[in-house]
């Protein structure tokens, strides 16, 4: 299903360069009558600016398009969604295509600034919305005739459960879910009467997952059943690119104004979005890390060198350290630090720090103060290891002890680390793994509310608490 989601994509995208093409052959037509010259295609074909425009304004759209409107499925995509969001991108793109390339056309002479606006804004959102919608009704209608299916999990206990699926099957149209199976979450056995075959209990989803394809979850487990939700999302985190999940919504999510129609599902599904930053804002934070890391290391170069003169003269031994630590999707990295410890000082295995540590030099204990042993770190920043802002990265060793005590942490795992956190701010410099344990609930906060403006907030308390000397 994933590669014909992928071609269909594809062929949407293609549609829209299509749309933007025709649009900008109608507004270069348009700028022609005004000037009083020739209209016909010949003409136009032989103005080499229209073509440079082909070439430059289709793409220009589609990278818009890739940043801002990225979705995975024709199939349920909402139409009047689609609309809306076409007419906000087509504003915003023409106003940036009359900013950087049509500010000094020649038109101008002849016009006002806004009647050639509000032409390609005509050509592009009209023809561009038409497009789009002609494909997702013929991608609608497919759908509804049984011809898309989706192989579709079922995670729930006995009553929720069988209620849904005898929902679903008594349907004639149950929007593609082909339902392959499910995963028990209480220890029951065939609570579903035979109904569909049994794949295990929660923990065995990424046996499920090797072994299946799996397009659709949909979890019938009560939503008031915090913890045991909690622990199924943790478990569906890694695979949130790939599926969509549901969930049956219980009365208080309708009260309180949680169930969304996006979709009209008879069964009443509430759309879980896993997403924890949309696309624009992740590219805005990572070139937010490039571009600081960047002029941080150039301008903080005579403190590097400073910092370099006192460590070699703290202790022998490198000026650098380098650990291995987990990042993002699991892939491990080098941590780069000033060293701040004698030499071979986890000799007998590895150990946090704490606040009278034996093995920290005194000029280590001045830079943890301050946090200037961090300071290489916005070279893993630059590389794309690290984040400014995220949760601090641990060693495997750690990790493992942590999803001993609190198996969600592997959340975390889905983001860049960051030199600094909401953790490190609200909570400071963990001791042992129960500490770990209890700043993990910042970290968690910080990824439920992850933003641009969330990161420029931790970024100013850290440097609150580095001129207070508070670090460490």
């Amino acid at each position: 299903m994933n590669n014909r989601r992928h071609k269909e994509v594809f062929f949407y995208r293609i549609l829209d360069w299509v749309s933007a093409s025709f649009a900008w052959i109608l507004f270069f037509r348009y700028r022609k009558s005004v000037e009083q010259l020739p209209t016909d295609l010949a003409s136009l074909f032989e103005d080499k600016k229209l073509l440079v425009g082909l070439l430059i304004v289709p793409l220009a759209w589609l990278i818009i398009y890739t940043i801002f409107d990225n979705f995975q499925d024709i199939y349920r995509h909402s139409r009047l969604a689609t609309i809306k969001k076409t007419f906000i991108l087509s504003f915003f793109g023409v106003l940036c295509i009359f900013f950087t390339i049509l500010l000094d056309d020649n038109t101008y002479q002849y016009i006002s600034f806004f009647q050639p606006l509000l032409h390609l804004l005509f050509y592009h959102f009209v023809i561009t919305a038409v497009m789009r919608c002609i494909y997702l009704t013929w991608a609608k209608q497919r759908l509804l005739s049984g011809k898309i299916q989706y192989n579709t999990l079922l995670i729930g206990n006995h009553s929720n459960a069988l209620k849904l699926l005898d929902n679903f099957q008594s349907k004639k149209n149950n929007l593609g879910h082909r339902f392959i199976g499910y995963l028990e979450v209480d220890g029951q056995q065939d609570f579903l009467n035979g109904k569909l075959d049994s794949l295990g209990g929660i923990d065995d989803i990424d046996k499920v997952f090797t072994q299946k394809e799996i397009d659709d979850i949909i979890i019938a487990v009560e939503t008031t059943h915090h913890r045991k939700l909690n622990h199924i999302f943790s478990m569906l985190y890694e695979y949130r690119d790939s599926i969509n999940v549901k969930i049956i919504p219980d009365m208080y999510d309708i009260m309180v104004g949680a169930v969304k129609m996006n979709h009209i599902y008879d069964a009443g599904l509430i759309e879980v979005d896993q997403e924890i930053m949309p696309k624009h804002e992740r590219l805005a934070k990572r070139l937010i890390d490039i571009v600081v890391s960047f002029f941080a290391l150039i301008i903080l170069l005579p403190i590097y060198l400073f910092i370099i003169i006192k460590v070699r003269l703290s202790s022998p031994g490198p000026i650098l350290f380098k650990q291995e630590r987990v990042g993002r999707f699991h892939k491990a990295f080098d941590i780069i630090k000033f060293r701040s410890m004698y030499v071979d000082s986890e000799e007998s295995g590895p150990q946090l720090s704490s606040d009278n540590d034996s093995r920290i030099t005194p000029w280590g204990k001045i830079m943890r103060k301050y946090r200037l042993d961090e300071l290489p770190q916005f070279f893993n920043v630059l590389v794309g290891d690290m984040s400014l802002v995220g949760p601090r990265p641990e060693r495997q060793f750690y990790i493992d002890q942590i999803m001993d005590e609190d198996p969600i942490y592997r959340k975390l795992l889905k983001v860049r680390p960051g030199i600094t956190s909401w953790g490190q701010v609200k909570f400071g410099y963990a001791s042992n793994v129960d500490e770990m344990v209890k700043r993990l609930k910042y970290d968690l906060i910080y990824l439920e509310n992850m933003s641009i403006q969330m990161d420029i907030k931790i970024l100013i308390y850290t440097v609150l608490i580095l001129m207070q000397g508070r670090g460490k």
